[in-house]
């Protein structure tokens, strides 16, 4: 059963005894509402937790009793860093003020030694309950499993907070958190095990250095990093006294900014080793069974990142888990060295970690032994597909396609800028771009997109792995160093493509609002290019640059002479010559070319005209300033220019590029331009929705506001008819597009190449159909440049050409279909 919060205190220690009139007098002056005169002052404390010692103070002012709680730094010689009482009064502020995180409201800290002999600061008491045992016995199974629910939606609460937002965006560094760790904790394991302190556990120093050499690369970025509570477990949560949800989240000692993934797999260490008070630890849930009522670690672990919006972590959890038994391990051994100086606060409990700490090193031992200890893929997935891939309980409590909070916050910051910034300068754009001076950049585009950068919307489309295998070619295994601390990061906001769909979509409504956050066409998929496949220097010269916008790129493929949506019919040459290539061809459609601020082209041509079909074909950089490169004219798409970004025909006459400039080698352009058609060529299918919306949006406004044949046109029952059928049209692509972003996710583009040809053929049609409603109903005025539905739509059209003609996707999706009848 559970403890009740009153029910955990017994008498204060003889070394932590208080000055109570002191802090009598104290309270009295800091605390709102502490009576001022009470006829009775008592301080008792609590037994559990061996951290900083905490005290429930009451007092009676002779009509009621009202009851606090005192937390203060221990007293003596402490390590480095620990104990921090000032850092806890300022986390549990901040979320008690500004969140919905359940934290016990905080009333005053006061950091003067003299008044109780530490710092300390005192919050509410909460009337509650606690679990000490994770096996909850003595709780129905039923109430245990929403017990863990509760449990791991607390902890995506945390985890979803806005740091930048409650003013903790300096409460930690974000980057390489759990390598910073690792070094700190093997420092104070080291301290607590020096000569005349308890024995060092060799087994320990071994475990240290496999953690080093296993660290996720998502660790030494910190572009997904928040709130770290760092001692999250159900014991340190209260719970309503009759209701299973958390009323309070205590003991935020070693909280800061950091991989919140450490939290997680902290909390979840009862599924490997359960801690108690006896001698000996006990394994985990997942060896001798799990209690009735208690979800697995995995159905754990579902909860939480369904509610956090989290990716599974099948692939490093092994890692997590053995670096909160690491961590464990050193925390113990300091309590358990502290015990023997006799100021630990556990008080006797304490005798029994020195044992503990050795038995955790075993247990993470044992478990990075292990060849699995996690499914692939989250239990939700399994339920979806049942037997005969029959599609079962879609939608779970969140909904298969709802948002994380924290895109939801970027989304929600996007919309705002967009509202603010991108649609009010349509016009001053639009006007730029049909006068003389068209060719040039305006001047507040620029400006636009260094408030981008500043507010944190800057290359939010790149992957997360590309980007971990480009950081540590630039940067090696050390911090980033223009991280900046976690701000301004070039490298995105760690998102996956089903969560850049929700963000890009928003981009697309405006077709000069992509290349203000640096998330424009062709530079997507050019940096794709060079994060996937560019080496060293290839990245440090282009990449580089290319994240920090300060130059444009453009993708010269498609030739005037042949067929070009069939790469293998591409008939540019690139010949090796000494340690150069020489390149001769013709491109045109090079998107991109015009502008004045493109530096380098990616040209794909052909290496060997004798080798395997697809073994012909190679990608290789080249300055665009380089001789022989001649930009020939702009192409025109119904009538657009498209300036400054254009569209060039190019001639390559005998251009001479640097051998290094060649793209993962010989031979390998057919590979890379494969790997380029998923994420880069998915982003327009999301594009292409915030366009129909758009549509949709303009299409209202006017059917609302003007009159036909005597009455708004919004009146007509023709119109009602139409503008339902585009909604319709659009909420399916809209979650085809993003079934398609979610397989690209989680299945890789190969598997998941049938849903990308899917949406890749609706996303046009449908966005063309859109378009074309609004225009009819804008009259006139919808095939001008007045409005941007011309513009949405020429856009639209080109892209049933310029991503794959829709014949070669169609082609693609029923060979698929073929193949499955065939199995």
């Amino acid at each position: 059963m559970a403890s009740r919060t009153d029910d955990l205190v017994s008498p204060v220690q003889p070394a932590h005894q208080l000055d109570l009139d002191a802090l009598l007098r104290y309270a009295s002056v800091n605390v709102p509402g502490f009576p001022g005169s009470p006829s009775k002052f008592t301080i008792s404390q609590f037994g559990h937790g061996q951290s900083n010692p905490t005290f429930l103070m009451e007092v009676d002012s002779g009509a009621a009793v009202k009851r606090y709680v005192l937390r203060k730094k221990p007293a003596g010689k402490l390590l480095e860093s620990a104990h921090a009482v000032d850092r806890e009064f300022q986390v549990l502020r901040a979320l008690g003020d500004h969140t919905v995180v359940p934290v016990p409201k905080v009333f005053c800290l006061c950091n003067d030694p003299n008044v109780i002999g530490t710092a300390f600061y005192i919050m509410e008491f909460l009337e509650g309950r606690i679990f000490i045992d994770s096996k909850l016995p003595g709780v129905p199974p039923e109430r245990r499993r929403a017990i863990y629910r509760a449990t791991a939606k607390t902890l995506a609460s945390i985890h979803s907070a806005n740091v930048d937002m409650i003013g903790l965006g300096k409460y930690g560094r974000r980057d390489n958190y759990c390598r910073r760790q690792i070094e700190r904790w093997a420092k104070q394991y080291t301290a607590s095990t020096a000569e005349g302190k308890p024995a060092s556990n060799p087994k320990m120093f071994r475990l240290i250095d496999w953690l080093r050499q296993n660290i996720p690369p998502e660790d030494s970025s910190g572009v997904a990093a928040g709130i770290v509570h760092g001692d999250f477990r159900i014991d340190n949560l209260v719970f309503h006294p009759i209701e299973d949800r958390v009323i309070g989240i205590l003991d935020w000692e070693l909280s800061t900014l950091g991989n919140q993934m450490s939290d997680v797999a902290y909390c979840c260490l009862p599924y490997t080793v359960v801690i108690g008070q006896n001698k000996h630890l006990d394994a985990g849930f997942e060896v001798t069974g799990i209690p009735e009522g208690i979800p697995s670690q995995a159905e754990f672990l579902d909860d939480y990142c369904s509610a956090s919006g989290k990716p599974w972590p099948a692939k490093v959890w092994k890692f997590y888990v053995a670096f909160a038994l690491f961590r464990g391990a050193s925390i113990y051994t300091g309590v358990y060295n502290r015990w023997l100086l006799g100021n630990a606060s556990g008080g006797e409990r304490a005798r029994y970690l020195g044992n503990h700490a050795n038995e955790l090193i075993n247990f993470a031992m044992d478990f990075i032994a292990q060849k699995s200890v996690l499914p692939e893929y989250p239990p939700s997935d399994a339920k979806r597909f049942g037997n005969g891939n029959k599609i079962q309980n879609i939608l779970d409590e969140r909904g298969r396609f709802v948002p994380s909070q924290r895109v939801l916050e970027l989304r929600n910051k996007l919309i705002k800028f967009m509202e603010d910034y991108i649609y009010p300068n349509e016009k001053e754009f639009e006007k730029l771009a049909q006068s003389d001076a068209r060719w040039t950049i305006h001047p507040e585009e620029e400006r636009l997109k260094e408030l981008a950068r500043k507010e944190g919307l800057w290359n939010l489309w790149i992957p997360f792995d590309s980007a971990a295998r480009a950081r540590k070619l630039i940067f090696g295994e050390g911090p980033n160093p223009i991280s900046d601390g976690g701000r301004d990061l070039l490298f995105g906001a760690g998102l996956s493509n089903l969560e850049y769909g929700y963000l890009c979509e928003i981009m697309g409504r405006s077709v000069w609002a992509p290349q203000i956050f640096n998330c424009s066409a062709p530079d997507t998929g050019n940096m794709e290019v060079l994060l996937r496949y560019g080496n060293k220097e290839q990245l440090e010269e282009w990449l580089m640059p290319l994240l920090e916008g300060k130059i444009r790129s453009a993708f010269a493929m498609t030739e005037p002479q042949v067929a070009s949506s069939d790469a293998t019919n591409i008939e540019c040459s690139i010949k090796g010559q000494g340690d150069s290539y020489i390149i001769n061809g013709n491109k045109w459609w090079t998107s991109g070319a015009m502008d004045p601020r493109c530096r380098v082209l990616i040209v794909m041509g052909k290496t060997d005209f004798s080798a395997a079909k697809h073994k012909q074909q190679s990608m290789i950089l080249v300055d665009i300033k380089t001789p022989g490169v001649h930009i020939k004219r702009p192409l025109l798409v119904f009538g657009f220019d498209d300036a400054p970004h254009g569209h060039a025909e190019i001639s390559f006459e005998n251009v001479c590029v640097p051998a290094k400039n060649i793209l993962l080698g010989e031979g390998r352009g057919f590979e890379i331009a494969q790997g380029r058609l998923g994420p880069g060529r998915l982003h327009h299918c999301m594009r292409l929705i915030g366009a129909a919306e758009r549509g949709m949006q303009l299409m209202a406004e006017r059917a609302l506001s003007r009159k036909a044949f005597g009455k708004f046109i919004a009146q007509h029952g023709s119109f009602l008819s139409e503008m339902a059928k585009c909604r319709i049209e659009l909420e399916r692509t809209r979650l085809l597009v993003l079934e398609a972003a979610d397989q690209l996710d989680r299945l890789g583009n190969k598997k998941a190449r049938g849903t990308i040809a899917m949406a890749k053929v609706a996303a046009p049609n449908m966005a063309l159909k859109v378009l074309d409603m609004a225009m009819q109903v804008h009259g006139a005025a919808g095939f001008s440049t007045d409005t941007v539905l011309s513009h949405l739509w020429a856009t639209a059209r080109t892209l049933r050409v310029a991503d794959g003609p829709d014949d070669v996707h169609l082609g693609t999706i029923a060979k698929l279909e073929l193949q499955r009848a065939k199995l």
